[in-house]
């Protein structure tokens, strides 16, 4: 079923056209404001411990403690959105942060208390996201899936700069306002998506299910053991590996090394740069140029990404690091909607929910093995050095992916094999009334594949 469609048109989407899908401005406006709050709720988490503890490691660990649930039950979670309707999966998930959050702003919470509940909302995540991942393709026809795909990756990075700045500025004020500000994002959310988005039945009928974890692993051997989804997986991920280093350690960065700029200043500063470069990448390599020159750009700007924090060795001023940040956000935008325009159409139907768990939780444990191990390095050595030398690694390891990505003509092979294969290699069953293929992951959080 797709809402409130219109006629076809010849030539590409506009963001008119995909707006004008109800369900679809109900489905974004909700991400865009559990992202804003989660941003806010992750930029004065960090702050407050940083301020509490003086511990870079700590720091980074309080950053990195949201992505945790991701590798513990990811991937399962993500493939029980699978199960039942959408709308209410997206609705439950919202209502359960919603109270965590409150629980948290209780006044003289402690901080281990704070990081256990942030754990505990955090694995509501997966299933929610999976949720909204399939929904959209089913909202969306196949004409303009993929601008709204890129859309919702574009708004996510600039809820992220939302996020950030205001969580730097009322952290500062009432760490408890923060977090209020999260709790009232998930209540809005359900009633949007409670009240905009039609209800439909689950994906997998109960006539079609296995055990649970069976279902997780299809979704793991449909990625892995098909060689386009595994080299665009490998390409994500390796480049979300360097890419979230700057915000991981913008905290412990701007106050050991801000010069003359205020420390909050310069940390919301760092921390926001990389999505604002990812706006206006995505802008440009998005809406200037064509679908073949966007994936001939793809190796380039997989060596580009890291390449950009190299120059951190020198140790450069707060400003000049956010503008390193920015070239990295800025090539990152040309890797990701692109990766996720070809993952989703290389996708057979039927594996939505557990190709985003998968892509999800590869991305957030990624990024947040990243921030804890240079903010371990960070402890030892300088916080320019670790970047710098961070990066220049990644340098070697992205030209090494780059090399060994498939060539266009092997992927437009693949996508044609999926569309032959609508259920895949592992048996799954599509939903009733599939347009076309899934689409995996933002979200990101954080730089998820969207």
């Amino acid at each position: 079923m797709v809402s409130d469609e219109q006629p076809p048109r010849e030539g590409p989407a506009t963001f008119r056209e995909v707006f004008a899908q109800g369900e679809y401005r109900a489905v974004f406006t909700a991400a865009m404001l559990t992202w804003i709050g989660d941003y806010i709720a992750k930029a004065a988490v960090t702050l407050l411990v940083y301020r509490e503890t003086e511990s870079v490691a700590l720091s980074a660990a309080a950053f990195a403690v949201s992505y945790l649930p991701w590798l513990i039950g990811g991937p399962l979670l993500a493939a029980v959105a699978e199960r039942h309707r959408y709308r209410q999966v997206m609705v439950a998930c919202d209502l359960f942060r919603m109270a965590l959050m409150l629980l948290i702003a209780i006044p003289g919470m402690p901080v281990a208390a704070i990081l256990v509940l942030i754990f505990l909302a955090t694995l509501a995540h997966s299933p929610s996201q999976a949720a909204r991942s399939a929904l959209t393709p089913v909202i969306l026809s196949k004409e303009r899936l993929v601008l709204g795909l890129s859309l919702l990756t574009s708004g996510g990075q600039a809820a992220q700069v939302v996020g950030y700045l205001l969580g730097a500025a009322v952290a500062t004020l009432n760490p408890s306002a923060a977090l209020l500000m999260n709790a009232g994002a998930f209540a809005a959310s359900a009633l949007i998506i409670r009240f905009g988005v039609d209800d439909r039945p689950p994906a997998m009928s109960r006539t079609h299910r296995s055990h649970l974890l069976r279902e997780t692993a299809a979704g793991f051997n449909l990625i892995f053991r098909t060689p386009v989804l595994r080299a665009i997986a490998v390409l994500v991920f390796s480049a979300a590996l360097f890419s979230i280093v700057p915000e991981g350690l913008a905290a412990a960065w701007a106050n050991e090394h801000v010069g003359r700029m205020n420390a909050g200043t310069a940390q919301a500063l760092i921390m926001a740069a990389s999505p604002v470069g990812f706006i206006l990448g995505g802008l440009l390599v998005g809406r200037a140029l064509t679908p073949a020159r966007q994936q001939a750009l793809l190796r380039p700007l997989a060596v580009l990404a890291p390449l950009a924090l190299v120059p951190a060795l020198f140790d450069p001023p707060p400003v000049v690091v956010a503008l390193l940040a920015a070239a990295c956000g800025f090539a990152v935008a040309g890797i990701f909607p692109v990766s996720n325009g070809l993952f989703v159409q290389a996708l057979p139907n039927g594996f939505r929910a557990r190709a985003f768990g998968v892509m999800a939780t590869g991305l957030q444990v990624i990024q947040g093995a990243a921030v804890l191990v240079t903010g371990l390095l960070a402890e030892r050595f300088p916080i320019p050095v670790v970047v710098g030398v961070w990066s220049t690694v990644g340098v070697v390891l992205m030209a090494f992916v780059a090399r060994s990505f498939p060539d266009q003509q092997t992927v437009a092979a693949a996508i044609d094999d999926a569309g032959r294969d609508p259920t895949g290699s592992a048996g799954a069953q599509p939903s009733s009334g599939d347009p076309g293929p899934g689409h995996v992951g933002p979200d990101r959080p954080r730089h998820a594949v969207t």
